[in-house]
């Protein structure tokens, strides 16, 4: 008679619920995901992509075998070989690159899976180890992580769970209800017992319309309407005084620097009403320095994807001190809370593997330009061998028509390790079977709440699937390097992931935690505000309005308004290109994972474009028409779907689809550019403008 077990899993995608799952296992088989209720974030509630996980790890289409390429380039056709064959290959070009210049070996992931030992422990070792590139890898959230580190010390910020206990919560480019599910029903808690809730977003996304109040910004303009509201504060002396004394730097500068923010002159450049900024400045202020109610700020990554964007975080994270809101354990911001976490990278990476050598760096936002050679990579070596783990750059990184024609060179030498036939894996000349998450063990570090979370191996893996760290182990072995540390087992991996000489990490043993599958930081919880008596984890110890940092580099201390690239009402290519576009995510997608997954994708649709009524007006094009959208740099087909939802004078692409999965074999992608962001290299996606015709 069969017996069922269960087995504590974490979500490893690039999801700030990084949810505990309890995987329920039956004759080696997993029959059941489901949350687990224990577990304070998930409370038993998983999100309906991962709720489909099972459906992904037996999907008909994994790669279970090595496939040898057999076509050409993005042909996509292969041929089932050995793991053999494939490491002896693998170990000889790699071996021979190496030798004459590992810097035209480079690494591409990213946080395809955000474990810490299936994502860069034995894999960034091994790279030390041969001198490969360093990659820098920006893709995501560079810039707002940078302008956290200059605002607050790090990533840190209030804790999710108490979100159900403020009085008015603005969702600033967020949406929620998509990317941050668990988050999202404390806010519907806190409505529930009268909150107010205001979503600052481009577009009316699912979030928005639950929300009391939308402000339609102009993408890339965030920082503006922060200066403004900071120029009422002033203005109306809606201030804790004493907060600002005792707990930042720079007041007088960042009061200064917002004088010329009137409403008025924000208006102009956000698109907003002059009126709805006054009314969002003075319902912040008076609520908490007049009322002494808890405000909170959940801002998302989406505002920091414009040129100005980590000015445009740093400006928002700026509001919560001058009002006080970090007195009260419901108020103050949250980005990220992945600064928490003491995550021991010397002893996951080993930089001493290095032998002082210095790698260069390739920016994996401009990969396109790098594996052409083209720009900043111009005098660059030539990139001779690329390795994919935990990423699909021909989806998802910008000017996707210059990085598939990179990848599509014959002259480089490409790996990828997958679950599915990606657009990147049709590119490859070796394709090998990665495992899933219900596959292997792995510690996971959240980056929306504060649980180190631990993962079990539920099945074993399927087909001759291996996990990213035995790949690496076994490569390093065929090729000779015989540093014992690239051995290193998967559970030795998870106990050195945090250093547990840290007061955050005190007591965290992995064996420990893998009984329970999670364990709670020692932060401040419950009813304890993390910064009402200061302590940010800045040299200075306070919130920097002006950062010491940026002075000592001769940069501008204090944030500003930058303007877009591309978006900003008054963009010179705006008589060329007259619309802005975002593509944000899809509800049923998380960046390109999922795509594949048909019950999803039928829920998703078609890749669509949203436009404003008036804006389809003027072009002729119908609700459910095909249109072609489309800049200096690519263009893309999809379905019209006219609403007023999207703002007008900006169009909405959710994203992000798998191009061989959309009707002309292209996405949005094909219209974002390289250029990148202020601070943090990072790219910049929502700084796009396009026009549209009917197809």
């Amino acid at each position: 008679m069969s017996t069922d077990r269960i087995v504590h899993a974490a979500c490893p995608h690039d999801c700030p619920d990084s949810c505990a799952i309890e995987v329920t296992v039956r004759d080696g088989v997993a029959i059941k995901i489901a949350g687990a209720a224990a577990h304070p974030p998930t409370g038993g509630v998983l999100c309906a992509k991962v709720n489909k996980y099972a459906e992904r790890v037996y999907h008909p289409d994994r790669v279970l075998y090595p496939m040898r390429r057999v076509g050409k380039k993005g042909e996509g056709r292969f041929e089932r070989a050995t793991w053999d064959e494939a490491l002896t290959d693998i170990a000889a070009r790699l071996s021979d690159i190496a030798a004459r210049d590992p810097n035209r070996i480079v690494p591409y992931s990213y946080a395809g899976t955000m474990g810490l030992v299936q994502g860069e422990s034995i894999a960034a070792r091994f790279f030390n180890r041969i001198g490969a590139s360093r990659l820098d890898r920006t893709i995501c959230a560079s810039a707002g992580a940078e302008a956290l580190r200059l605002t607050f010390g790090a990533g840190v910020g209030m804790d999710m769970e108490q979100f159900a206990n403020a009085k008015l919560i603005l969702l600033w480019g967020t949406n929620a209800i998509a990317s941050n599910l668990h988050l999202w029903t404390r806010v519907q808690q806190a409505k529930r017992d009268g909150a107010t809730l205001v979503a600052i977003d481009p577009y009316a996304s699912d979030t928005a319309q639950k929300c009391h109040r939308h402000l339609a910004i102009q993408p890339g303009t965030d920082a503006a309407l922060a200066l403004a509201m900071i120029h009422v504060l002033v203005r109306d002396d809606l201030l804790d005084h004493d907060y600002i004394a005792q707990h930042t730097i720079g007041f007088d500068g960042l009061a200064e620097r917002a004088q010329k923010y009137t409403p008025a002159y924000a208006a102009e450049i956000t698109g907003l009403d002059a009126a709805d900024i006054e009314w969002l400045a003075t319902l912040y202020g008076e609520m908490a320095v007049r009322q002494q109610q808890p405000v909170a700020i959940r801002a998302n990554y989406g505002m920091q994807r414009a040129r100005g964007g980590a000015n445009a975080v740093r400006a928002v994270a700026c509001l919560p001190a001058l009002v006080g809101a970090w007195r009260r354990p419901a108020g103050g911001f949250l980005l990220s809370t992945s600064g928490w976490f003491p995550v021991d990278r010397v002893a996951l990476e080993r930089p001493e593997l290095l032998a002082g050598r210095t790698p260069r760096t390739v920016n994996m936002s401009v990969i396109g330009d790098a594996m052409l050679n083209l720009n900043d990579y111009a005098d660059a070596p030539p990139v001779e061998a690329v390795i994919v783990y935990n990423s699909n750059p021909v989806a998802v990184a910008p000017e996707s028509a210059k990085v598939a024609q990179g990848f599509a060179r014959e002259d480089v030498f490409t790996v990828v390790l997958e679950h599915f036939q990606t657009d990147t894996a049709d590119y490859a000349d070796w394709l090998l079977p990665a495992t899933t998450q219900l596959e292997h063990v792995d510690v996971v570090k959240p980056y929306g709440h504060a649980y180190i979370m631990s993962n079990e191996a539920a099945i074993a893996p399927m087909g001759e699937c291996k996990p990213n760290t035995q790949f690496f182990r076994e490569l390093a072995v065929r090729m000779g390097l015989d540093d014992a540390c690239l051995q290193d087992s998967d559970e030795v991996l998870a106990q050195q992931a945090f250093n547990t000489r840290h007061p955050h990490a005190q007591g965290y043993v992995f064996e420990d935690v893998r009984k329970q599958g999670w364990m709670r930081l020692n932060i401040p919880a419950g009813d304890v505000a993390p910064f009402a008596n200061g302590g940010f984890p800045t040299a200075s110890g306070r919130c920097e309005f002006a950062s010491t940092e940026l002075a000592a580099r001769g940069q501008d201390p204090l944030p500003d308004y930058v303007p877009p690239y591309e978006s900003g009402l008054d963009s010179p290519l705006a008589a060329r290109f007259p619309l802005s576009m975002i593509s944000p995510p899809a509800r049923n997608f998380l960046n390109s994972t999922f795509v594949n997954v048909t019950s999803l994708r039928n829920i998703e649709g078609v890749p669509a474009l949203w436009l404003h009524p008036e804006d389809a007006g003027l072009r002729g094009i119908e609700d459910g028409s095909q249109v072609r959208v489309f800049n200096d740099r690519g263009s893309q087909q999809l379905q019209a779907r006219v609403t007023a939802r999207a703002r007008r004078g900006v169009v909405v692409a959710p994203s992000i689809w798998w191009k061989k999965l959309s009707p002309d074999g292209r996405n949005a992608n094909e219209l974002t550019s390289q250029a990148l962001t202020d601070l943090g290299r990072a790219p910049t996606f929502y700084d796009t403008r396009v026009e549209v015709e009917a197809a």
